[in-house]
């Protein structure tokens, strides 16, 4: 196999199944794509912006081995890519769980739990002063948290217990996809900019590289674009 294409092989097998199961009858989460494909928009251009300049300050870098060589400026294409078909993947994770499991909808303590985080995320913010990748990740975590409450109304849509544990089984292939692009390795972290933590660092390959911010990355990108979404979809209602 060319090495050149290993990110984005990555990526293909990612969607590949949400893809596929989009059409399921119960689902039909096709149906939803008017309204998700606009809501990826915004959110993609945030990171896209994001991730360019932390490419260019070398918080984090990517192996010319494993990328195709089309490039966004400093990012990879794949990792362009990315940013819409991780948000693809999770938010239909997301209706199936909404869709299977109807009760997670509403629940009280969703609103109470979500604010938590975001307090926490700002206090990590303070504490980690220094370290891009961790600051930078609590500090717009705890933003867009406290613009959930700030301005309730107009994201009245939005419902934080059925993101909270849809995204608690959407870290599974999330942490999948990390392991291989972290392991292999397609993307490299520059530790004096994280914790130096690895989520998994008692595991074999591939699931013992991955920052723990990560999973804090991946909870922005998706909380983002699930908000957006909901917004969306509930002004054409």
């Amino acid at each position: 196999m060319n090495l050149h294409y290993t990110y984005f092989l990555i990526l293909a097998a990612s969607i590949a199944g949400p893809l596929l199961l989009s059409f399921d009858k119960k689902v039909a989460f096709y149906k939803q794509w008017k309204y998700l494909f606009s809501a990826m928009l915004l959110p993609a251009l945030f990171f896209i912006v994001w991730d360019e300049f932390k490419t260019r300050s070398g918080v984090w870098s990517f192996s010319e081995a494993h990328i195709v060589g089309l490039k966004l400026s400093s990012l990879p294409i794949e990792e362009v890519l990315f940013f819409f078909i991780v948000p693809y993947c999770c938010v239909f994770i997301y209706e199936c769980v909404r869709i299977y499991f109807p009760k997670v909808i509403g629940q009280k303590w969703g609103k109470s739990v979500l604010l938590l985080m975001g307090e926490a995320f700002f206090v990590i913010a303070v504490l980690a002063w220094g370290k891009d990748y961790t600051f930078y990740t609590a500090l717009f975590n705890a933003l867009f948290i406290g613009s959930l409450y700030l301005f309730k109304k107009w994201f009245a849509g939005f419902d934080a217990s059925s993101f909270l544990i849809s995204y608690a089984v959407t870290v599974v292939p999330f942490l999948i996809v990390n392991g291989f692009l972290t392991a292999i390795p397609v993307v490299t972290y520059n530790d004096a900019e994280n914790l130096g933590f690895r989520i998994f660092s008692f595991l074999p390959w591939p699931m013992h590289n991955i920052p723990v911010e990560d999973i804090f990355y991946g909870m922005l990108l998706i909380l983002m674009n699930v908000v957006l979404f909901e917004k969306l979809r509930s002004r054409a209602t």
